[in-house]
C-alpha cells in the first residue's frame, strides 16, 4: 500500500490534472525584465548613432571644405569680373569726360572687349545703340551702369568728388599749351628753391586740365614754412584761361544764390565757396559746374557689360588646381570616414569574435571567461555566455557526481540482495520469513530510490501534475504529525504541532503532504533521543508559512547552500543510519516551487535547524 501511495504521488494522476511549471515561467519573465538594456547602451542605438555621426561629419566636412575651395575660386573669378567691369566703366566714363560726343568710342570698346573677354554695348538712355563691341545679342533688362561724367557713381569711380563730377571733366578749364609751359617753368624755379631749402625737390603732379602742382610732405607747420619760404602760393594763381572759366562759373553761381536769397559767394579753382560752407551754396556750385561742363562732355549713355553668351554674370570653369583641391578634399574625407568606420566596427566585432572562438572550443576543455568590455547587447551576451559556460561546467560536474551517487545508492541494496541470494543458493542461508523480510526491505529501498528519481525527472521536465484544491492546513498538519508520532516515539523524539487560526490554502493535498512528510522524516532522523521536533504554521494576508524545527545536530554554515542538492548528505560516511537517499530535500524544493512557493533553511549547529515553506494563499 505504501508503494501504491508513493506511485500515485509520483504523478500517476488522471488526465484532468494540469501540469505546473511555475518556476520556469517565473525565471523567464524575470530574465526578460532584468536583462532589458537602456536605450543609451543598446547596440542598435550605438550603431545608428555611429553611422549617423560618421555620415553627418563626412557630409559636413566634405560640404564645408568643398564649399570653401569652390567659394575661393568663385570669389577669385567674381573679383576678376568686378575688376574688369570697374575698368570698363572707368575707361568709358573717362572718354565721356574728355569728349563732347560718342562718335569715336568704338576703338576703345573694342580694346576693352578684347582684354576682358566681355561684350560691351553702349546705348542712349532710350536704348538706341551707340557702339557695340562683341557679338550682337539681346540686351539685358537692366543696364550695368549709367555713364555720365557729371553724375558719376562713387562706388564704381572712387576718385569722384562729392558732387559726382568726374575730375577728368575739365571743359573750359583745360590749359592751352602756352599756359601749361609757363606753369611748368614756374615749377622748375620752385623746385630749385625747394632743393636749396629742404635738400631735395618735391614731387610734381599734373591735374587732368594740364595744371602742374607741387606736393609737399610732412606736417602742416613744415609745409606752411616751406611754402612761404619759396613762394609756392604763386603757383595757385589762375591762368587767363582758368580766369575766364571761373568768371563764367561765378556768374552761374551768383544767379543761383540770388534766386535762393543766399549771400553772394566767390568760387576759386578748388570749386569751394569762399567764406560760406552752406550746403545750399554747394548745391548751387555743383549745378553751375554741370551747366558749364555739359557742352564739353558726352551726353549720358547706358553701359551694358555682359558675358559672351549674353548673361549679365559670366560663367566660369574651375581651374585644374582648384579641381584637384576639391577632389583631394573629398578623398581625404572619404579616407577618414573609412578609417573611423573600420575602427568602430572592429571594436564592436572584437567581443563577437571572442565569443565565437570560445564557442568553438571542444566541450571537454575548460572555457576561460570571455572578457566583458562593453555594456551593450554584446556585453550582456558575453556575460550570459560566461554564465552559461559556468553553469554547463557545474551541471557537468553535478551530472558526473549524480551518476556516481546513483550507482552507489543502487549498488548497496543490490549487493545485499545478491549476497543473500548467493548464500541461499549455496545453502548457507535458509529461505525463512526473516530471509524474505530482509530481501523485501532491500527491494523497497530500491523502489524508494527509483521513485525519488522519477519525481525529480518529472520536475526537471516540468511534468508535475498538480490538482490544487482548498485545504484546511490545521487538519492536514495534524494528519501528517499523527503519521510520524510512531517513528518519533521509537526514536525518543517529542513531536509537537502549533497552528495559528485555521488557514486555508489552495494546493495539491498529496504533493503538499509529501513535502511535509519529507521534512518531518528528515528532522526526526537527525534529532537525537531526548530532542524535539516542532511543526508550526502561520499565515499573513498573502502567504502561508509552514516551519519544521528540530533540536538535532544542525548543519554547518558552509553546508547550508548545498542542503537541497541531489544526493547530498551532511554525513560524509553516507551511512543510512544518519541519512536516506539524499533526494528528499531536492524533492521538497521541486514540490514547493511547483506550488509557487519557496523553501529556506536556517541552522545553528548543535542547537536548532528550521526549514521554512512559504506558499502563496
Amino acid at each position: 500500500m505504501a508503494a501504491e501511495t508513493e506511485a500515485r504521488a509520483a504523478g500517476e494522476a488522471p488526465a484532468k490534472g494540469r501540469v505546473i511549471d511555475r518556476g520556469r515561467g517565473r525565471g523567464r519573465g524575470r530574465g526578460r525584465g532584468k536583462d532589458r538594456l537602456p536605450l543609451r547602451r543598446s547596440l542598435l542605438v550605438r550603431l545608428l548613432a555611429a553611422s549617423i555621426t560618421i555620415a553627418m561629419c563626412s557630409v559636413a566636412a566634405t560640404a564645408w571644405l568643398a564649399a570653401r575651395t569652390t567659394t575661393s575660386a568663385i570669389q577669385h573669378e567674381q573679383g576678376q569680373v568686378l575688376a574688369n567691369d570697374a575698368q570698363i566703366y572707368d575707361a568709358v566714363i573717362g572718354y565721356a569726360a574728355g569728349h563732347s560726343d560718342w562718335s569715336g568710342v568704338q576703338p576703345l570698346l573694342d580694346r576693352l572687349a578684347e582684354r576682358t573677354k566681355r561684350r560691351i554695348t553702349l546705348t542712349t538712355q532710350d536704348r538706341r545703340p551707340l557702339a557695340v563691341a562683341g557679338s550682337a545679342t539681346a540686351l539685358p533688362t537692366r543696364a550695368s551702369a549709367l555713364v555720365d561724367p557729371l553724375r558719376a557713381d562713387p562706388a564704381l569711380l572712387p576718385g569722384v568728388t562729392a558732387g559726382g563730377i568726374d575730375p577728368r571733366a575739365v571743359g573750359p578749364y583745360r590749359l592751352p599749351e602756352a599756359e601749361r609751359e609757363e606753369l611748368l617753368g614756374r615749377v622748375e624755379t620752385l623746385q630749385a628753391c625747394l632743393r636749396n631749402t629742404i635738400g631735395s625737390p618735391a614731387a610734381v603732379t599734373e591735374a587732368p586740365s594740364g595744371r602742374p602742382s607741387i606736393v609737399l610732405t610732412g606736417d602742416n607747420g613744415t609745409r606752411q614754412k616751406t611754402s612761404e619760404a619759396c613762394g609756392l602760393y604763386a603757383l595757385d594763381a589762375p591762368t587767363p584761361t582758368e580766369s575766364r572759366a571761373l568768371d563764367q562759373l561765378n556768374s552761374l553761381v551768383d544767379a543761383c544764390v540770388r534766386r535762393q536769397n543766399l549771400a553772394p559767394v566767390t568760387v576759386g579753382l578748388s570749386f569751394a565757396p569762399n567764406g560760406n560752407g552752406d550746403e545750399a551754396v554747394q548745391r548751387c556750385i555743383d549745378t553751375a559746374r554741370r551747366e558749364q561742363l555739359a557742352p564739353h562732355v558726352a551726353p549720358p549713355a547706358l553701359l551694358f557689360v555682359t558675358a559672351q553668351g549674353g548673361s549679365a554674370t559670366p560663367g566660369f570653369d574651375l581651374s585644374p588646381a582648384n579641381t584637384v583641391r576639391v577632389a583631394g578634399v573629398a578623398a581625404l574625407v572619404l579616407l577618414l570616414t573609412v578609417a573611423v568606420t573600420v575602427t568602430v566596427g572592429t571594436r564592436l566585432v572584437r567581443p563577437l569574435r571572442a565569443l565565437t572562438d570560445a564557442a568553438r572550443r571542444p566541450p571537454h576543455q575548460q572555457h576561460p571567461p570571455v572578457p566583458v568590455t562593453t555594456h551593450d547587447e554584446i556585453g550582456h551576451l558575453a556575460a550570459a555566455f560566461n554564465d552559461l559556460s559556468e553553469r554547463r561546467e557545474r551541471m557537468e560536474g553535478e551530472r558526473k557526481a549524480m551518476v556516481s551517487d546513483i550507482a552507489h545508492e543502487l549498488r548497496t541494496p543490490l549487493s545485499t540482495i545478491r549476497s543473500w541470494l548467493e548464500a541461499a543458493q549455496d545453502g548457507l542461508a535458509d529461505s525463512d520469513d526473516a530471509f524474505i523480510a530482509s530481501l523485501l526491505e532491500e527491494a523497497l529501498l530500491l523502489q524508494h530510490i527509483v521513485d525519488d528519481l522519477q519525481h525529480l525527472a518529472q520536475a526537471d521536465a516540468g511534468q508535475f501534475r498538480m490538482h490544487p484544491e482548498p485545504l484546511g492546513l490545521r487538519e492536514l498538519l495534524d494528519q501528517v504529525a499523527a503519521a510520524h508520532r510512531g517513528p518519533a516515539a521509537t526514536a525518543g523524539v517529542t513531536l509537537t504541532t502549533h497552528t495559528e487560526g485555521a488557514p486555508v490554502l489552495s494546493a495539491d493535498p498529496v504533493r503538499l503532504r509529501q513535502t511535509i512528510d519529507n521534512l518531518l522524516s528528515n528532522a526526526i532522523r537527525h534529532t537525537p533521543p531526548g530532542g524535539s521536533v516542532t511543526l508550526r504554521c502561520g499565515h499573513t494576508s498573502d502567504h502561508v508559512v509552514i516551519e519544521v524545527a528540530d533540536t538535532g545536530t544542525g548543519i554547518d554554515a558552509g553546508d547550508l547552500p548545498r542542503v537541497f542538492d541531489r544526493f547530498w548528505r551532511a554525513d560524509k560516511s553516507r551511512s543510512r543510519r544518519t541519512g536516506g537517499s539524499g533526494l528528499g530535500l531536492a524533492i521538497v524544493r521541486q514540490l514547493t516551487e511547483a506550488h509557487g512557493g519557496t523553501v529556506t533553511v536556517a541552522s545553528i549547529p548543535g542547537t536548532e535547524t528550521v526549514f521554512t515553506l512559504t506558499l502563496p494563499r
